[in-house]
């Protein structure tokens, strides 16, 4: 009964502030891109490029050192323009590439803009928690955070699901990882329409 009782309270809370749940919202769209991202880039490389094990490995490692650069620049940057628009650099970022990777032809060119979208995975997640902390009244922390953490996770299957479903009906590995894209672009979105910037700095 408490159980159920603290389920209400939380939708109700929800109710009451629509901002931390459109942010919620997105986070969940945008993160099962990553996700997804994060589960076939490998899977892409190999068969749209014809890259080897060893040199996929490599590639990871590239592109993990170019992540890391990126999340530690974008730290002073969350600090100086804050972690809604952030998170929204990043998505655009992204898109924008992530379009690009899907019509190149030559490896070298691939290598080049997957190393230049390394940089905006880290500030994205790591802003997305920022933001939690900034949006949740203090009383509500931990219901926010935890509510954060169900967000990412709950539809995790569903963007790997549509990938596979648009690789097999056109038979075309490049069509599939474009179904990341609207993930991106529609977590944009809803951060740019719905969401509103909460102040700077993070509740003490």
């Amino acid at each position: 009964r408490r159980g159920l009782a603290d389920a209400r309270g939380t939708i109700a809370f929800l109710r009451a502030r629509p901002d931390i749940f459109w942010f919620l919202a997105a986070n969940m769209i945008y993160t099962d891109g990553l996700t997804t991202l994060f589960a076939f880039g490998a899977i892409y490389a190999a068969g749209s490029f014809g890259m080897a094990l060893e040199e996929v490995i490599v590639f990871g490692i590239a592109l993990n050192l170019s992540a890391g650069i990126g999340a530690f620049a974008f730290a002073w940057i969350d600090d100086r323009i804050g972690s809604r628009r952030t998170i929204m650099i990043g998505l655009a970022c992204l898109t924008a590439i992530g379009a690009a990777l899907l019509v190149v032809e030559s490896k070298a060119a691939f290598w080049a803009l997957g190393v230049a979208i390394g940089p905006f995975f880290g500030p994205v997640q790591a802003a997305s928690r920022s933001l939690a902390a900034r949006v949740a009244p203090p009383e509500h922390r931990a219901q926010v955070f935890g509510l954060f953490a169900l967000s990412g996770r709950i539809t995790a299957f569903l963007g790997p699901a549509i990938l596979g479903t648009v690789t097999l009906a056109f038979d075309s590995q490049r069509a599939g990882m474009a179904t990341i894209l609207p993930f991106f672009a529609l977590g944009l979105f809803l951060l740019w329409r719905k969401v509103a910037d909460p102040a700077r700095h993070a509740p003490s």
